[in-house]
C-alpha cells in the first residue's frame, strides 16, 4: 500500500499548487483522459491516463495526472500469462502555447515522481524529466507538425506504448503531417528518432522480474535477440547509449465524432528494434 498513498499524497500537494477555479472565459478547469495500447511480438501494453490541468490563460496551463499499466507479456518472451497491472509515475506539467498565422508553437515541460512499481517495469524508481516543443501549421487539409525534445528518459507516444521504462539522457525528435478527408476523419504519418547519450538503464514491462540480481551490463550477450530489444532478454539492463537508441515511422487513421471525443487507430515500425506495432488510443476532455 506505500506505493498507492506516495502517489495520491503527491497528486495532492501538485493539486495544492493550483489555483481555485475562477470564472474568467480563458481559465478554468479542464479533465482529460485517454486509454491507450500497442501490440508486438513483444507483449501487449494498454495504458490509461486521466490528468486533472487548470487553465490560465489562452497561452499558458498547468495539469498533473497517474497513468495505469495493464500489461499481458508475450508467450515468446515469458511463460506466464494474464496481465499484470500497476500504476506508473505521478507527474505534474506546464504548457505554453502560441498560436500565430506563420506557425504554432507549443512548449511542454512533464515532471514524473517515481511512484511506479519497478518490479514490474512500470517506474525506474527515479524523477524524470522530459522538455518537448513543438511546431505545426495548417494549410488547408494539411498540417505539417514537427517536435523537438531533450529528457532523461524515452517516454511513450501516442503511438508507442513503449515496453519499457529507461533512465539516462537523450534527444528526440518527430516530423510528419496530418491530412483532413472530412470534418471528422483524418490520416496522417510521421517519423521519429531517439539518440542516447551516455550510460542508460532499460526495465522491461514484458519480462517477469525474478528475485533480485545484478542487472545485466553492456555486453553483446545481453543482446541475445540481435535486434537490440533488450527488454525482452533482461529484466534490468545497464549499457551504453545504443540500448535506447531507436528510430523509425508511424502512420495512423482518426475519427473525431465529436469536438472533444477523438478515436485513432495505426502502426509503428521500429528500425531498431525490428519491431512491428499496432496501436490504437481513445481521447476524451472536458472543461477549459
Amino acid at each position: 500500500m506505500r506505493g498507492p498513498k506516495r502517489c495520491l499524497c503527491a497528486l495532492l500537494i501538485l493539486v495544492g499548487f493550483v489555483p481555485p477555479l475562477q470564472a474568467e472565459d480563458d481559465t478554468g478547469w479542464n479533465f482529460w483522459g485517454r486509454f491507450s495500447g500497442s501490440s508486438n511480438s513483444s507483449g501487449l501494453v494498454l495504458k490509461a491516463d486521466p490528468s486533472l490541468g487548470y487553465k490560465f490563460s489562452q497561452y499558458f496551463s498547468t495539469y498533473a495526472g497517474l497513468p495505469i499499466y495493464f500489461v499481458n507479456e508475450s508467450n515468446t518472451v515469458t511463460t506466464s500469462s494474464g496481465f499484470l497491472n500497476g500504476i506508473g509515475n505521478a507527474y505534474v506539467g506546464v504548457r505554453l502555447g502560441v498560436d500565430h498565422p506563420a506557425v504554432n508553437f507549443a512548449s511542454n515541460l512533464v515532471l514524473t515522481a517515481p511512484t511506479g512499481d519497478k518490479d514490474k517495469g512500470f517506474s525506474t524508481g527515479r524523477a524524470t524529466v522530459d522538455w518537448t516543443n513543438s511546431f505545426n501549421r495548417r494549410f488547408s487539409a494539411v498540417m505539417p507538425f514537427a517536435s523537438i525534445g531533450v529528457a532523461n528518459t524515452v517516454s511513450d507516444t501516442s503511438f508507442f506504448v513503449r515496453p519499457f521504462s529507461s533512465l539516462g539522457l537523450v534527444g528526440h525528435v518527430e516530423g510528419g503531417a496530418t491530412i483532413s478527408l472530412s470534418q471528422f476523419i483524418d490520416v496522417g504519418a510521421s517519423a521519429y528518432g531517439v539518440r542516447a547519450s551516455g550510460q542508460q538503464r532499460i526495465i522491461s514491462k514484458v519480462l517477469k522480474h525474478q528475485s533480485p540480481t545484478s542487472p545485466a551490463t553492456s555486453n553483446p550477450g545481453s543482446r541475445g535477440n540481435g535486434k537490440n530489444r533488450v527488454f525482452e532478454t533482461s529484466a534490468e539492463t545497464v549499457g551504453p547509449a545504443d540500448i535506447a537508441n531507436d528510430h523509425g515511422f508511424s502512420t495512423w487513421f482518426g475519427f473525431s465524432p465529436r469536438s472533444r471525443v477523438d478515436f485513432q487507430i495505426g502502426y509503428t515500425r521500429s528500425v531498431s528494434y525490428d519491431l512491428d506495432t499496432l496501436f490504437f488510443g481513445v481521447g476524451f476532455r472536458f472543461g477549459k
